[in-house]
């Protein structure tokens, strides 16, 4: 037996633990997430006010946007896009208060304690994942361990990503376009009045629909890491992954075609980066493979 066939035996050996040990292992790890999402509620909850008003960028951008419009600011769908990033101002005079509806009388209070268990979630992430590293680590190779760190790190970057997309170019489109809606004339007026609860229910769900899309390249590299997917695999379900995108972009969007374009673009484009990881992830483990080959021919010469 090779040398590198007793190293491995020896992690596996290493790795081995009674079930009672497995569930104390378990609780704790539990215990600490549970804590780490406590601790994190709190302090987004004492600070709700300023996540709250972070969150009603969007709608002050699509709110001066309309004001930039009506006024005839901007000329066009490139003006109109220069707003959107930031490159073109609103001006001063055109801006105005925000004005969100409350129809019940705790409707702010509970908005307030769902927006802090949802930031308190996302805080305490890191924490809960590197509970979840710690609790399998012990059943895996050297190799697998030093190979799964990297998806702690991307896991989260594309998450926020995706936040991002939502924050800056989506939601505030899809605002503006909403106020685009309204009627004023021939003795008719329709004004957009947002509940404060759908507005949070709105931003949370992009929010989480598109950070979750964005683990695209996570999910099949992880698949390709465990033999589930191979390149050529996905190279050939190309066109049918393209269509399950749009269908997702579809039904986790808003129904208006711009919201789900900027989902399933940049869905496709993590897919073509998927394709690539995969294969780099066979290239190294081919290479691996010859590896232990010539050691063992070493070995048994």
């Amino acid at each position: 037996m090779s040398n590198i066939e007793y190293d491995r035996e020896d992690e596996i050996e290493a790795s081995r633990a009674p079930l009672l040990e497995h569930l104390v292992e378990l609780r704790t790890r539990l215990i600490i997430c549970v804590g780490a999402i406590a601790v994190a509620f709190g302090l987004c909850f004492a600070f709700v006010k300023p996540i709250f008003l972070f969150l009603l960028r969007p709608f002050t951008v699509a709110e001066g946007l309309k004001a930039m419009q009506d006024s005839g600011a901007v000329h066009g769908h490139f003006d109109l896009i220069l707003a959107l990033i930031g490159v073109k101002a609103v001006p001063a005079g055109l801006l105005k208060d925000i004005t969100l509806q409350a129809t019940a009388p705790l409707e702010q209070f509970f908005t307030n304690i769902k927006l802090a268990a949802f930031a308190g979630i996302v805080v305490a992430f890191p924490i809960i994942a590197w509970q979840l590293y710690r609790f399998v680590a012990p059943g895996l190779y050297k190799k697998e361990r030093n190979a799964f760190l990297p998806f702690l790190i991307a896991s989260p970057v594309l998450f926020l990503l995706g936040a991002a997309l939502v924050y800056y170019v989506m939601l505030p489109f899809v605002l503006w376009f909403s106020l685009s809606q309204q009627i004023n004339g021939d003795g008719v007026k329709v004004v957009l009045q947002t509940r404060v609860s759908e507005y949070l229910t709105l931003v949370t769900t992009l929010l989480l629909a598109f950070g979750l899309s964005f683990q695209l390249p996570v999910v099949l590299s992880l698949g390709g890491l465990a033999g589930l997917v191979t390149s050529n695999m996905l190279r050939t379900g190309r066109r049918y992954a393209i269509v399950a995108v749009f269908v997702l972009a579809a039904v986790v969007t808003p129904p208006d075609p711009i919201s789900q374009i900027t989902l399933a673009v940049p869905l496709c484009l993590l897919y073509e980066v998927s394709i690539w990881c995969v294969w780099l992830i066979e290239r190294r483990r081919k290479r691996e493979e010859d590896e232990d080959e010539a050691g063992t021919d070493i070995v048994a010469a």
